[in-house]
């Protein structure tokens, strides 16, 4: 009897660790569990509900790669990889831009500047004022230059979701922001001196920007706007120079967007679908050459975004859900990929073999089950810098909640 009552008793630990959505929301959400059906060991870092991750193009972990800078309810907090640990680095609610690639401080926007916060010292430092209307989106790779936009004027009866990825009525917003042409202007400021100046004035939607992680000139950015109606994917150079577009389309109802550099700068990847929600790839164009790579993955296994390991040897990808552009149908998860290229038969004799595109396939893996994820919050994926775990954000136990999935199985 008494070993019944022990079998009974593991059965019960098994079903708790093993089959978290089976928990009520109200509880704790699990630190850790294999997912049944994955086989994959996932960890809840956060302990705070309502943490988040960064958006996925956004630089979230130190130089040396130890540690990730989380948004909380109550400010900003540092997470330990190999610890866990949690320290609180900055109260009160900020405006989280990234982490310094070469200092490691987190810059942020309080009050209409910006700051940077050394967090091993949390000693914050003002770095810039902004210019009325202006809002900041990255950092270069050597700290020296901000980047943002400033919109000049607004568009009656648009009110944009706050704290929500998708929600009902986005849509139609985002049609009426690109058809009021509002003026824009592109600005970098200079950290050591706080000077700003325009680099590209433009009636188009500008977002999305990016400082290469490698290149301090080089940034990416995007009009913004439904998909199938904008030429999305630009770069420019810091001093306004370069103006390029990266992506041109070839057919009707062909879209492709959430752009993102390699961890080397090397190359720009983009999701592209041609024509929109029938055929996908993962798009990849080489800076240097302007040689183009496409992945192609199945509709099933497409995501919001895409994401790509420090070494460029891995993918990975947040899924999507029933609202999502292409609603993949094939439950809710994330996703790992192995890229392989199609064999190249020809032994380069066509004239033009440099000019064509180098084909591919994706190979996925599942992950994480996230069939009680609601995605009007995207999972937003990164890799850590050890390429060991994918980290990313969820609701599947109600509350907004950091997590990281290992790649390899125990």
């Amino acid at each position: 009897m008494a070993n019944l009552r022990s079998c009974a008793l593991s059965a019960s630990l098994f079903l708790l660790t093993a089959l978290p959505s089976a928990q009520s929301p109200s509880k704790e959400p699990p630190r850790e569990w294999t997912d049944p059906d994955t086989g994959h060991r996932v960890v809840r870092l956060s302990d705070e509900p309502g943490s988040q991750s960064l958006y996925f193009h956004q630089n979230a972990y130190t130089p040396d790669g130890s540690k990730l800078i989380v948004t909380t309810p109550t400010g900003l907090a540092t997470i330990d990889l190999k610890t866990r640990a949690i320290d609180k680095v900055v109260d009160g609610r900020v405006n989280l831009i990234m982490t310094g690639r070469r200092t490691g401080r987190a810059y942020y926007v309080k009050a209409g500047a910006v700051h940077a916060i050394d967090l091993g010292t949390k000693v914050s430092t003002e770095v810039a004022t902004l210019p009325a209307r202006a809002s900041i989106a990255t950092v270069n790779a050597d700290e020296t230059l901000l980047a943002g936009t400033i919109t000049e004027g607004s568009v009656p009866n648009v009110a944009e979701s706050r704290g929500r990825d998708s929600y009902p009525g986005k849509g139609d917003m985002m049609e009426r922001r690109l058809a009021a042409r509002l003026p824009m202007q592109l600005f970098v400021v200079d950290v050591r001196t706080g000077q700003t100046r325009t680099i590209l004035r433009s009636t188009d939607w500008l977002n999305h920007l990016q400082f290469s992680p490698t290149d301090p000139a080089l940034l990416l950015f995007c009009h913004e706007g439904p998909w199938h109606k904008v030429d999305r994917t630009w770069t420019i150079r810091a001093d306004g120079t370069g103006l390029t577009q990266i992506h041109r389309r070839t057919m009707n109802m062909e879209i492709e967007g959430h752009e993102f550099f390699s961890g080397d700068g090397r190359h720009i990847w983009y999701d592209l679908q041609t024509p929109r929600s029938e055929v996908f790839w993962l798009a990849g164009y080489e800076l240097a050459t302007g040689r183009r790579t496409w992945y192609h993955l199945e509709r099933a296994e497409w995501s919001v975004h895409f994401n790509v390991s420090p070494d460029g040897t891995l993918f990975a990808g947040d899924g999507g859900g029933p609202s999502s552009v292409a609603a993949p149908g094939n439950g809710q998860w994330i996703y790992l990929f192995r890229p392989q290229l199609v064999r190249d038969r020809t032994d380069n004799a066509l004239p033009n073999s440099k000019d064509l595109i180098q084909p591919g396939v994706l190979k996925a893996e599942k992950l994480v089950n996230l069939a009680r994820h609601d995605y009007s919050l995207e999972p937003n994926v990164t890799f850590t810098p050890d390429m060991r775990s994918i980290v990313f954000r969820s609701n599947m136990f109600g509350p907004t909640h950091v997590f990281a999935v290992e790649v390899n199985k125990r």
